[in-house]
């Protein structure tokens, strides 16, 4: 027994420590690695592009009628559109905080090189890695004129994505045309191309685009015949306003956005609730291309938080459980078998009291043992006591 009691002895040792280690493991392993993996990655680009529906163009004013000298302003119907916007990640960023910036652009695709542009922007903003919050004491950036610098501003909702472990609530979206915060609202669990999403829409009311952006175009004074008023001789003054439809569908566990499209419409007016001449109407939704790159964007993020949060905590757990018990059965059947002692004073196997082997005969000639075999006995002579 003392050459077997040894490796045994070792064996069970081992099984305890790797036991415990696995065990350990899967506690530690999501403890540490779930904070690192559910933040916005600093290596971030992403390219999203949105059009309009085929053969469902959006309305543009020729800016050129507006301006010329003569003729009423002209508004082209059924225009193709498509737009692009490249996010990148800037300075500051570190462990905590993630500076992202976004530039953006809507052309016409009917016209080409500049003269289908019709808008651009570039905007920059401080969010928190994990929640998409902004950071309040970093103001952000807009810039929407090549000849004019970036305007700081305060961004105080959401832009770019939505916090890990996205709810089914109410958040705060900021919309980077109005510069304004705005309610954007929980609407459905759904899917797309078998992903479960989390469905939000936002509206954002007309806003006076002359109060946003310093910009001569956002009010300008034209004759009544120029915006196709009849009414009156004289010039008349309208404001450039602006409304929106959001749609965001967001992967509820990276808070990627899957897929989006807004309807945005600006128009000249002299009232908010009036619209007279339009600037700009469309509907412009994620191509099929961007929704697949963000799915898989999406999916390889929530594959590692998966992996790292279930999948191996659970394996190690397992795989420690069955150490520990593996080392707890050898310790027991261990401590049960009694030894077999030696001639030299060592167990024999043979129980205590048991003695010699017995006669095969007992009393009464009966064979206790079975068999046949007679002993020899031997005579022994008594003494004559009376000598």
């Amino acid at each position: 027994m003392a050459e077997r009691s040894g490796p045994k002895k070792a064996l069970v040792c081992i099984l305890f420590f790797f036991g415990v280690f696995l065990l350990v493991a899967a506690i530690l392993i999501p403890t540490y690695t779930l904070p690192k993996l559910a933040k916005t990655p600093l290596d971030l680009e992403v390219t999203t592009i949105a059009v309009t529906p085929q053969n469902q163009g959006g309305e543009v004013l020729d800016a050129k009628s507006l301006t010329s000298p003569t003729g009423a302003a002209v508004v082209d119907k059924n225009v193709p559109l498509v737009s692009q916007r490249f996010i990148t990640v800037e300075e500051p960023s570190d462990s905590d905080v993630v500076t992202l910036q976004g530039g953006s652009t809507l052309r016409r695709t009917d016209k080409s090189a500049d003269t289908g542009l019709l808008t651009a922007s570039v905007v920059k903003g401080t969010f928190d890695r994990k929640t998409g919050d902004p950071i309040e004491s970093d103001k952000g950036a807009i810039q929407v004129q090549n000849d004019k610098p970036a305007e700081e501003v305060d961004i105080t909702g959401l832009v770019y994505r939505f916090p890990f472990n996205t709810e089914k609530k109410t958040y705060q979206y900021y919309d980077t045309n109005s510069r304004e915060t705005h309610p954007i609202d929980f609407v459905e669990e759904t899917e797309i191309n078998g992903e479960k999403v989390y469905h939000f829409n936002q509206k954002v009311p007309a806003t006076d685009l002359s109060k946003v952006v310093d910009s001569p175009t956002n009010k300008l004074k034209l004759p009544a015949a120029k915006w196709g008023v009849t009414d009156t001789t004289e010039d008349v003054t309208m404001t450039r306003w602006y409304s929106n439809e959001r749609d965001i569908w967001v992967d509820p566990i990276t808070g990627i956005v899957i897929s989006g499209q807004e309807k945005p419409f600006q128009y000249y007016a002299r009232a908010a609730d009036k619209p007279e001449v339009t600037v700009l109407k469309a509907t412009l939704a994620y191509d099929e291309n961007t929704i697949e790159n963000q799915i898989t964007i999406a999916k390889d993020g929530a594959d590692k938080i998966s992996l790292y949060g279930k999948v191996l905590p659970i394996i190690l757990g397992i795989i420690g459980i069955v150490a520990l018990i593996a080392g707890l059965i050898l310790l027991f059947l261990g401590r049960g078998q009694p030894g077999r002692r030696r001639a030299n004073g060592g167990s024999t196997g043979v129980p205590p009291g048991a003695g010699a082997p017995q006669s095969n005969e007992g009393r009464g000639g009966q064979s206790w043992t079975g068999t046949n075999d007679r002993t020899e006995e031997i005579p022994v002579q008594r003494p004559n006591l009376n000598k």
